[in-house]
């Protein structure tokens, strides 16, 4: 899934930003060690921001979600 990974993001059109949700995303979670898990996301696509959690609550995504809103940090 590495190469359609990539190949998503190239596809999206700028302004773009990528949100990873849950630890899995952050560090491969459970599965970081299988030969089907390249790593964590952050060292492939350009993460701006992360939601922490196994997975994260509903409320924390909202609740960290609207942080960075209020931030300005996109733009």
């Amino acid at each position: 899934m590495l190469i359609a990974l990539k190949k998503t993001y190239e596809a999206i059109p700028e302004p773009k930003f990528v949100i990873t949700c849950g630890d899995c995303a952050l560090n491969g979670g459970l599965f970081k060690d299988s030969y089907y898990v390249k790593g964590a996301v952050k060292d492939i696509l350009p993460v701006v921001l992360h939601i922490a959690g196994c997975p994260p609550s509903p409320l924390r995504i909202m609740q960290t979600l609207l942080a960075f809103l209020k931030k300005g940090a996109i733009g």
